[in-house]
């Protein structure tokens, strides 16, 4: 059985066209506690961690950063709330060759992690609306760091903890966005690029990412034991 670490991301990696319910949750969630209409409109979302984004769209709003300091915490409760009753079922927006790689890397033994900037409570219900919850024991979610780097070190910690990953097994950074190389980078674990994002496939290949693949058929799940 195979002592590797796999980490994915979420949006755009593993699931794509989800729908509008994660950002309108996100919206909503400013609304309610802050009263201030906001958008998502100008805000470059892909790679980004979810307290961020709502950062963004109130400083957009002119809210002072105050009122965004000490209102964060309680937006980014009621956001998790908002989607955890409006998510839909995402059992058919998997990308290409997810579920197959799940199950290989399953059956081989491999420990499979989250890296994702969605809320811990976002980030575990569109897995479970996937169906794809049974295959990862952990995950590193946006309110836990201020960088994806950051998420990724954590995710590190927390393999070690639970006795699932050590120092010099293998372990994998899956993800769609410019952002996931480079946590990758600064952490120095493989790089795995797929271009099921938004992300043009030539961008990513300027990052020099150790694999990079138009979509997960193409990843050999031996690529990820060694």
């Amino acid at each position: 059985m195979s002592s590797a670490l796999v980490l994915f991301d979420i949006d755009g990696t593993l699931l794509r066209r989800t729908g509008p319910h994660h950002r309108l949750a996100l919206i909503e969630a400013v609304r309610r506690v802050t009263g201030i209409t906001t958008t998502t409109d100008h805000i470059p979302l892909h790679g980004m961690l979810d307290p961020d984004i709502i950062a963004r769209m109130l400083r957009q709003a002119a809210a002072p950063a105050r009122l965004i300091r000490e209102a964060m915490p309680q937006i980014l409760r009621t956001a998790e709330a908002i989607y955890v009753r409006s998510c839909p079922d995402l059992s058919r927006k998997t990308c290409p060759g997810v579920r197959r790689l799940l199950a290989a890397l399953e059956a081989r033994g491999a420990a499979m992690g989250l890296v994702t900037g969605n809320l811990t409570r976002i980030g575990w219900k569109k897995m479970e609306r996937a169906g794809l919850r049974r295959y990862f024991r952990f995950g590193a979610f946006g309110e836990m760091s201020r960088t994806r780097a950051g998420l990724a070190r954590l995710a590190l910690v927390e393999a070690r903890r639970r006795g699932l990953w050590r120092r010099g097994e293998p372990v994998s950074l899956v993800g769609d966005a410019p952002a996931d190389i480079e946590a990758a980078r600064a952490n120095r674990i493989r790089a795995v690029a797929v271009a099921t994002g938004v992300t043009p496939k030539q961008e990513l290949a300027a990052l020099r990412p150790d694999l990079l693949l138009d979509d997960l058929r193409q990843l050999e799940v031996e690529a990820l034991l060694r």
